[in-house]
C-alpha cells in the first residue's frame, strides 16, 4: 500500500475533481459519507451523545456532513466549531448552511475555554478540527480544548489525521494534539502513524476509500511504502517440483566469539529455516561443539583462535555472507574484517558488532559490496549516523548514508522501516514479543537465506522483516509477549510462510 504525502493527497483530489467532473463540495460530500457508513455500521441507532467538534477548514466541512447524515438518520448529534480564525473554506461554508436545513440546533461555537462542554466518558467524540494542512501553532485554548477531550476518557474518532499532527513534522508540544482512538484516513494511512515519536497519537486507523482516481493512485510513486502479506505475497519465488538444494545457494555465516556462539545457532538456524540450500557457520574454536550439536544441519569452519574469530579464511564458494552476530569487536576481529573486506566481492548482511565495527572505522563503509544490508538495532544505529532530533531527522540521515553508501539501511522498530535511497518501506507485521534477546541475529539469518536463493537483497531485506515479524505474530498465539524467544520465531517461520496463501476466514452466515 502506498502512503501518499499531503501533497500527493491535494493533487489527487484536484485531478479527481477534474476528471470525474464533480466539485470539491461532492468529494466532501463523498467523505463525509463515508464516515457517516462506518460509523452507522457499528452504531446501529443506538443513541449514545455524539460531540462532534468541527474546525473552519476543509476537515471542519466533512465533520459537518457527518453530523448532518447523523442527524438525518436520528442519532443524539451536538455540533461545535472550533473559531481559531475568521477565515472559512469555500466547502465549509456550504456544508455549515446545509446543517441548518436539518436541524433547529445549530453548531455552537467556541471561541475560548469558557465554552467548552461537558463530555462523559460514555460519550463518542468526532474530531473534525484540522486536517493535514495545518501549517500554524496551535492556539493555546484550542490546545486546552485537545486536553479538554483526552480528559474525557470518552471515545474519539479523528477525521483523516489527529487534529495538530503534522504529516511531516513532529509535534513540539504534544497538548497541542489530539489523542484518538481511532483514525479514519483518507487515501491511504499516514507515515506518522508508524513513527515511534507519532504512532502514539491515534491506537487504531483505518482507511476509507472517497473515490480518488484510480489512474493517479495506481500510477503515482510515493516516498513510503506499507509493507503487509498482499505486498510480499507478490515477492514470493515458488519451487519447482524438481528443485534441489544447489538452486538455493550457500549462506555463510560469520561470527560468535566466547560465550555469544548462541547468535551465530540462532542466524545459521533462521537462513536454512529461511529456505537457503546450504548453511555453513564460521566461528571460534570454542564453539564448535556447541553448534555441531545444536545445529546438524549446518557445516562448521573454525577460526585457529579460541575464543574469537582472528582470520577470516575460507574454501567455499558462498551466495551471500552474514557477518556480524556474536563476533565481538576484538582488534584482531577489526583487523580481519578489514582484510577480509578489501578482497570480498560476496553480498553482505551485516549486523551487530560488524556494525559497530563499521562505526568504529568508518572508512571500511566504503569497501561494502553494492547493495549490503545493515540491520542495527537503535544504538547501533545511531553510533553509524549520530545522533538525530526526532524520527524525520532519523529517516533523512538514514537515506542520505543509504545514497552516499549504496547500501539497505533496515530500521528496527514497532514499524521496521527498511530504507533503500530515497524509499521507505514500513513494515506492518511484528509485535512487542520481538524486544528479546536474539531476534535480531534471526532476522539476519533470514534476510541471509533470502538472499541465497536468489532474492534481491532488497527484496530480501523488505521481505525477510515481514516474514521476521510474521512468524512472532504467529508464535505468540501460543506463547504470548513475555515468554516469546528468538528460536520460536524460527520454529513458527514456515508457518509465516504458509500464512502468505491463507484466505481469511469467511463469517458464518445464520440461516433464517
Amino acid at each position: 500500500m502506498k502512503l501518499f504525502s499531503k501533497e500527493q493527497i491535494y493533487e489527487g483530489d484536484k485531478l479527481t475533481t477534474e476528471r470525474q467532473n464533480i466539485s470539491s463540495t461532492d468529494l466532501m460530500e463523498r467523505a463525509g459519507t463515508q464516515i457517516f457508513n462506518w460509523m452507522h455500521l457499528r452504531m446501529q441507532g443506538v443513541q449514545v451523545p455524539i460531540h462532534i467538534f468541527c474546525g473552519i477548514g476543509n476537515n471542519g466541512g466533512d465533520g459537518l456532513v457527518l453530523a448532518r447524515h447523523l442527524i438525518l438518520d436520528g442519532y443524539n448529534v451536538h455540533i461545535y466549531i472550533v473559531n481559531y480564525s475568521d477565515k472559512r473554506s469555500k466547502d465549509f461554508l456550504i456544508n455549515y448552511e446545509r446543517i441548518k436545513n436539518v436541524t433547529k440546533k445549530w453548531p455552537l461555537l467556541l471561541n475560548d475555554a469558557e465554552d467548552f462542554p461537558d463530555i462523559n466518558p460514555d460519550d463518542i467524540i468526532v474530531d473534525a478540527v484540522f486536517g493535514i494542512g495545518l501549517n500554524r501553532p496551535v492556539a493555546d485554548w484550542v490546545k486546552s480544548l485537545f486536553q479538554h477531550i483526552k480528559i474525557s476518557k470518552a471515545f474519539t474518532l479523528s477525521i483523516d489525521i489527529p487534529s495538530g499532527l503534522r504529516t511531516d513534522k513532529v509535534p513540539s508540544d504534544e497538548h497541542g494534539v489530539v489523542w484518538a482512538g481511532y483514525t479514519l484516513s483518507f487515501a491511504s494511512p499516514k507515515l506518522v502513524f508508524f513513527l515511534p515519536d507519532t504512532a502514539k497519537f491515534t491506537e487504531h486507523w483505518e482507511v476509507l476509500d472517497i473515490g480518488l482516481d484510480r489512474d493517479y493512485l495506481y500510477t503515482t510513486t510515493t516516498e513510503a511504502d506499507l509493507i503487509g502479506k498482499s505486498e510480499v505475497l507478490s515477492m514470493y519465488m515458488p519451487r519447482e517440483t524438481f528443485s534441489h538444494k544447489g538452486q538455493f545457494g550457500h549462506s555463510l555465516i560469520i561470527g560468535g566469539s566466547y560465550g555469544k556462539i548462541g547468535a551465530v545457532v540462532l542466524a545459521s538456524k533462521a537462513a536454512l529455516s529461511a529456505g537457503a540450500g546450504l548453511v555453513t557457520s564460521y566461528i571460534p574454536k570454542c564453539g564448535y561443539t556447541v553448534l555441531q550439536a545444536a545445529f546438524p544441519e549446518a557445516m562448521v569452519i573454525t577460526d585457529d583462535h579460541e575464543k574469537i574469530i582472528s582470520e577470516i579464511r575460507f574454501d567455499i564458494q558462498p551466495t551471500v555472507i552474514g557477518f556480524g552476530v556474536g563476533i565481538g569487536t576484538d582488534d584482531k576481529t577489526m583487523a580481519a574484517f578489514e582484510t577480509f573486506l578489501k578482497t570480498n566481492k560476496t553480498s553482505l548482511v551485516i549486523d551487530a558488532d560488524g556494525i559497530n565495527i563499521l562505526s568504529k572505522k568508518t572508512e571500511l563503509i566504503e569497501l561494502l559490496p553494492k547493495d549490503t544490508v545493515l540491520t542495527p538495532h537503535p544504538k547501533e544505529l545511531e553510533r553509524l549516523l549520530g545522533p538525530w532530533k526526532n524520527d524525520f531527522d532519523k529517516l533523512e540521515k538514514a537515506k542520505v548514508f543509504s545514497k552516499a553508501h549504496n547500501v539497505i539501511l533496515v530500521i528496527k522498530g514497532a514499524n521496521s522501516i527498511t530504507v533503500y535511497q530515497d524509499k521507505l518501506y514500513v513494515n506492518t507485521s511484528g509485535n512487542p514479543g520481538l524486544a528479546t534477546g536474539g531476534s535480531g541475529d534471526v532476522l539476519t539469518g533470514i534476510i541471509t537465506g533470502l538472499i541465497s536463493q536468489g532474492y534481491n537483497p532488497l527484496i530480501a531485506t523488505v521481505f525477510g522483516v515481514y516474514l521476521h515479524g510474521k512468524s512472532a505474530d504467529i508464535a505468540i498465539e501460543d506463547y504470548g509477549y513475555q515468554s516469546l524467544i528468538a528460536s520460536h520465531v524460527i520454529d513458527y517461520l514456515g508457518a509465516a510462510y504458509l500464512d502468505l496463501f491463507k484466505q481469511p476466514e469467511q463469517p458464518i452466515q445464520e440461516n433464517k
